[in-house]
């Protein structure tokens, strides 16, 4: 009786028992490990305190606290997922390595790309643990009124994602590098650059867009009957230096603040006094935009005519900045899966395999 050689596909898994077979490995690694449940514990109360000082400090004169500490608890919990999220994947493939049991994986039916796959779903599904974990304190918000259900979904998708590019970042930096420490510290220099090295970017390039315009010397405003300033320019034109920032918004694009802050639907909220306030969140899509807009928006007297100082219409930059982000994601676990592949043609000097 003749045997014939097993086909390509036949030699393979399929795509998701692939992948499914190193997620429930991966998952049941981490639920057996103490940390994870620390870590957990402290988030837990970290929040908490976090949400509890906001609700005591805030007060009804304020206007409504159901928005505040909603605002403050979207800012926080993506600040500690962006901490959270490259410890939790950043050595998810060179731990293994440095353990020996990568190559274990390795000889199996599994492909490099499914490998990648399932711990970066294990990753993404352990740091949305500490999400969930930080929904009864969105809920407690929202109960305090002021805050529209819609908002509050939004913004914990717009998390989940997030956490989940960071995770992708990564668990392609883990394949990359040789060293699971070398490999945390440049996810969390890629997470920083994101975050705070878009804005010093954005601060130094508006230096390089500065022109010189036209702009009346004296300006005035009042209050409408609907609580918009009202503009009304006079005197001589002068020369004025503006930066023209509707040419360089894009760079803050790919922050995850700006990304989150600009996707979450948001309604004026009022005071007591039929005062408009704006939260952290808000606050940040509101100045992002008026970036998008330029001088045009910011400047009411420009060429001594009353700008439109109202609505800002300016598209959402958001959509930008996920695909900014998606595309560094998916370039590291590209270049990832090639460090992969076997039989391998060279190593690094010390490389453990098994």
């Amino acid at each position: 009786m003749s045997t014939q050689a097993l086909s390509p596909e036949a030699r393979t898994l399929g795509s998701w028992t692939g992948v499914r077979t190193v997620f429930a490995l991966e998952i049941k690694q981490r639920l057996r490990s103490r940390g994870w449940y620390v870590l957990l514990v402290v988030w837990f109360v970290v929040i908490g305190l976090v949400a509890t000082l906001t609700a005591l400090s805030s007060s009804a004169a304020m206007g409504p606290q159901g928005p505040v500490l909603y605002e403050l608890m979207v800012g926080f919990i993506l600040f500690f997922g962006l901490l959270l999220a490259p410890a939790l994947s950043a050595n998810a493939v060179n731990g293994d390595r440095a353990a020996g049991t990568l190559a274990i994986l390795q000889i199996t039916l599994l492909r490099p790309g499914q490998i990648l796959a399932g711990k970066w779903l294990a990753s993404w599904v352990a740091s949305m643990g500490f999400l969930v974990a930080s929904l009864p304190f969105l809920l407690w918000a929202l109960a305090l009124g002021g805050v529209e259900p819609l908002s509050a979904v939004v913004a914990v998708v717009m998390l989940g994602v997030e956490l989940g590019i960071v995770c992708a970042v990564g668990v392609g930096m883990s394949a990359l590098a040789a060293r699971p420490l070398f490999s945390i510290v440049v996810t969390y220099m890629l997470v920083a650059l994101l975050g705070l090295g878009t804005l010093i970017t954005f601060g130094l390039s508006s230096f390089l867009t500065i022109e010189t315009v036209k702009a009346s010397s004296s300006t005035s405003y009042s209050y409408g009957s609907n609580g918009v300033e009202e503009y009304s320019c006079s005197g001589p034109l002068t020369d004025v230096s503006v930066a023209r920032t509707e040419r360089i918004a894009w760079i803050l694009a790919a922050n995850p603040f700006v990304v989150v802050a600009d996707s979450i639907p948001t309604a004026p909220v009022r005071d007591e006094n039929g005062f408009s306030t704006t939260g952290v969140m808000e606050g940040i899509s509101t100045l992002v935009r008026q970036a998008q807009a330029g001088p045009e928006h910011t400047m009411p007297c420009l060429n001594g005519e009353a700008g439109n100082t109202g609505e800002l219409d300016v598209p959402p930059i958001w959509p930008l900045g996920l695909g900014l982000q998606g595309a560094l994601a998916a370039l590291l676990v590209l270049l990832g899966r090639r460090r992969l592949r076997t039989p391998v043609r060279s190593l690094t000097a010390g490389t453990r395999i098994a």
